[in-house]
Order: C-alpha cells, then structure tokens, then sequence
C-alpha cells in the first residue's frame, strides 16, 4: 500500500490505539515534538509555581469573608502560550483558594493543518506537563474528550459559523470570506468539534465561573459564547501595550473594550494636574513615536515634524482637510464593529467616492501604519481600485510613507474614523470627528456618531460647507481628555504576568510577591474581578 504524503501514513499510524503517546514517550524521551507547540516555559518555572502555591493555599482561611472566595473555577486555553499563560493564572487562583479546572486543546497554530499523530503526541507531551500542577489544578485535554455527533443544536451552529468568520477575516486580514477555502474549512472542522465536546462538558459541569483569554475567535471564542448560552457567568481577559495590566470583562468579549461602566463612574469627575500631566505625557510620547512609562509600542515610526510641512509635501492649499484615518483590515478590533455599512471597506470605498466628486475640501486618508507587519489587502489597494486616478482633492499616505499622522491632525478641518483611536486623540484637540464604526469611545459626547448611511450623509455636508462651525467646545475637548485618562489608565487593572514577557514578568514577580504584601495590596481585587467580582470602578 502506498501512501500519498508523510502526514497520510501518520493518520493511519494515529488510528493505532496508544501508538503517538508511546512514540513521543520512546522517540521524545517526554520532551516536546519539534513544532511550534512547547511548554518549556512553564515546565522550567512548575516546582516554584507548586511550591509556592501549595504554601499559600494553607492561608486561605483567612479570606473566608469574601463573597468570591473558594469558587467552583473552569479556565480554558488553546495554543501554547495561552496555555502557559492561563495555567499561571490557574495555579495563583488555586493558591488563593480557588476549585480550578482546566481545559485545553494542545495546538501550536490556528491556522495551519496537523495530522492526527502529531496532534496526538502533543497532547501526549502537554497531558505530562499539566498533571504535574494537580492537586492545584485539575487538567483535562478537551481533545480526548468524546465529542457528540448528533447534528448541533441551532443556537450552537450559529455560533460555529460567526466565530469562523471572524477566524477567517482575521487570519487573511480580510473582510471578504470565502466558505469554501482551506482555511475556512479548517477553522469550521476544529470550532465544530470543541463546540460539539466543550458544549456538554459545559452543561453538565459545575463551574460558578469560566474564564477565557480573548473571548472572540478561535476556540476560545466558541468556549466563551457557549459558556454566555448556557448562562454561566463568563470573564474573558486581553492585554494591551501596558506591562503590568490586564483587560477584563464579564460577560462580554474583552477585546469590545466596553468602557460603560468605567465612564458612568468617572465622567463627571474632573481630572487633577498630575492626572492631566500623566495623560499629556502618554500623548507626548505618542505624537514624537517615543516609548512612555509601561508601553511597549511605538504609535509612529516618524516623529513630528509640523502641520505646515506636512501641508507642503504633501501639496495641499487651505481648503477645508478631511483626514481619513484607518484601521488595518481584519485587526481584532474591527470584526463585528459594523453599524451600517456592510464592513470598513464599504464605509472607506463610499465615503471616497462622495469626496471625489467635492472639489472644494481635500480629503487626505492616512493609511494605517501598522499595514507594514500584515499581509492582508491594504486599504491603499482599496481605494486605488475605486480611484485608479486620484482626483487633485484626495490624497493618500501609504503605511510606509515617513508622514506622522500627528502633524497630518494639526492641519485637519476634522476627522472620519471608523474604530481607530486617532478618532479619540482627534477629539482631544478640539477637531470634530465622524465615527463610522462601533468603538469604544463612540456616543461619550464629543464625537458625532451616525447610525445610518443617510445619517452619515447629513453629517457630512454641514461639516464640508462649514467645518469651523463645528470645532469642539472647551466643554466636549475636556470630556475628550478625561475619557482617554479613564481609558489609558484605568480601564486596564493592575495584573503581574502579562502574556508577551509573562515568564520574564514571574521572574520578577512570582507568586509569593504577587499575592502576599505589598502584591496583595496591588493585585487582589484584579484576581477577585478575574472569578466574577464585579468591577467597581
């Protein structure tokens, strides 16, 4: 018998009871397989990780009083890092005192293919890793579990479908899906078959809380919407450009970045001077594309250099500027943030095709610039095919042009966004800004915010004839500041282990630190807010 492919004998291999886990065992000696799928990390920092824990969990008596204390836990990961990353958590949450189950599934990739074998042998690897934590954390691969094949229930089916096509749009970077491509069938066959095994493990579990990293594609997104069907409280988690912090939400996708009730708490409250300097100087660093305080990234590859040179190079006169600021396809924060056009693309093609045909406004359109690290379609392409020609009123930056979007800001009559922060930072300088998209910031009084297409229309044509009469008042700029504190710096908690230096970050802070002294003081209502305490703000 011959076999087409190495991964073809593998599959028959697979089928052999025992046969990948014996094969890992013998040819592995118990060490990962080589792929991307390795959890050296945690296995290094395991005996501290237990020991610690299994001194804390003692004192657990001590917080007895507290209305969240000793909950019935399930966290679920998938893919290496996030599985490394949530079984810290997991273990800090045990030495609190916490019930903590975890599941898993153990791939290295979303989007690539593996055969059954070297599926099989990685989970054989990443079973021998996690059953060190137990008695702490009980673990259970969610591969190995007996999925139903009865057809699925239509809520769950819907569910299957929504989380592939986010799966997909942020995998190509696209907003078009194609059901029948590889990588839609892919990700359809692995989100049906975790739906099919998580939703009766989650119905018939006992958990008074799920928690689940993102929250919004992959795996993890079907484990957090079949969690919310079911009724069981659900907190997902993300982390941002800040070390030290966390993002939490209850009961909704982290990555929406909710901020209701952190700006009902806060709006009203006026901002102190070392509040106003704290928030001056993250925007500082933003505008000169410098590192500030606990932010890892750069917002500009090109420092300021002024609104007047921008205007000269990039030859526009004083007609009214519109800049068009946007956001890179398919980026987690633009999937599902549709409100009435069809998708970010739509809104881009058609509010270019309304400039083209105004002479008397320019429309400048900042390509994102983190387009240079995608291979999706770029928004440049996007309005070259609607555009081939670009009329002399309507200007493009390309991702790769040394054009700080700053200086483009301090010459713009006002802004149109779709769910980009520009839009927040536009508002903050007084500039009148059209948010297109469903963002966080949008509806907080002082952005204007259409619901339809014929809304969208009515906004702009005062706006073109008029721009001037439509600069924010002292009032709304204040507003502007006060939200983008709230959101900058309190919005994300206090959390010691963030994903990207999570091991670098527990070489620093391990879990005695974090939840003892001074950590404890820092830390333990994040941990509390991350098993359902609600977040007070």
């Amino acid at each position: 018998m011959a076999f087409s492919t190495k991964d073809d004998l593998k599959n028959l291999i697979s089928q052999i009871p025992f046969m990948a886990e014996l094969y890992w065992l013998v040819r592995n000696r118990g060490k990962p397989i080589q792929s991307r799928f390795s959890l050296q990390n945690l296995e290094a920092a395991l005996p501290n990780m237990i020991e610690q824990a299994q001194e804390l969990r003692k004192s657990k008596n001590e917080h007895q009083d507290e209305p969240f204390a000793n909950r019935n836990v399930f966290i679920f990961a998938n893919l290496h890092f996030w599985i490394e990353h949530a079984a810290l958590l997991g273990t800090a949450l045990a030495a609190q005192g916490h019930d903590v189950n975890f599941g898993y599934l153990p791939y290295g990739d979303w989007q690539a293919p593996i055969n059954r074998f070297d599926l099989r042998r990685q989970n054989a690897y990443a079973k021998a890793i996690m059953e060190k934590l137990s008695p702490l954390v009980k673990s259970t691969s969610l591969l190995t579990l007996k999925p139903n094949y009865k057809p699925l229930p239509p809520a769950v089916e819907e569910i299957v479908e929504k989380v592939t096509d986010y799966d997909v749009q942020y995998t190509l970077q696209t907003e078009d899906i194609d059901k029948e491509s590889d990588i839609y069938k892919l990700r359809y066959e692995r989100n049906t078959r975790i739906a099919r095994s998580a939703h009766a493990w989650l119905k018939n579990g006992k958990a008074d809380v799920v928690i689940v990293p993102n929250g919004s594609i992959i795996e993890m997104g079907i484990v957090y919407r079949l969690a919310k069907m079911l009724n069981i409280q659900v907190v997902t988690y993300e982390f941002g450009d800040q070390r030290d912090r966390i993002w939490i939400a209850h009961d909704d996708e982290v990555m929406r970045q909710n901020t209701d009730k952190v700006w009902e708490a806060k709006k009203d409250i006026q901002l102190n001077k070392s509040q106003m300097e704290r928030i001056k100087g993250l925007c500082n660093s933003r505008q000169k594309g410098a590192i500030w305080e606990n932010f890892a990234r750069l917002w500009q590859g090109t420092p300021a250099s002024g609104g007047e040179k921008v205007r000269q190079e990039l030859k526009l006169d004083h007609r009214p500027i519109a800049l068009l600021a946007t956001n890179v396809l398919g980026d987690s924060l633009t999937l599902g943030r549709q409100l009435f056009s069809k998708n970010m693309e739509e809104w881009i093609v058609r509010t270019v095709q309304y400039f083209a045909g105004i002479e008397d406004v320019q429309l400048v359109i900042r390509i994102h610039p983190g387009e240079v690290l995608t291979h999706g379609t770029s928004m440049e392409e996007v309005v070259r095919k609607v555009l081939p020609e670009l009329p002399e009123n309507i200007h493009v930056i390309g991702p790769e042009e040394e054009v700080n979007t700053y200086d483009v800001m301090e010459i713009a009559d006002f802004g149109l966004v779709y769910t980009t922060t520009v839009g927040l930072e536009m508002a903050m300088s007084g500039i009148p800004v059209v948010v297109a998209g469903n963002t966080h910031y949008r509806n907080r009084g002082f952005t204007m915010d259409p619901d339809s297409w014929v809304a969208y229309y009515k906004m702009l044509r005062p706006l073109l004839e008029a721009p001037g009469q439509f600069k924010l008042t002292k009032e709304q700029t204040e507003l502007a500041w006060r939200y983008a504190y709230n959101f900058f710096f309190e919005y994300p908690l206090p959390f010691p282990w963030h994903l990207v230096n999570a091991w670098d970050d527990f070489a620093n802070i391990d879990l005695q630190a974090a939840l003892t002294g001074e950590g404890k003081k820092k830390y333990q209502e994040t941990f509390l807010n991350l098993v359902g305490k609600p977040l007070h703000w």
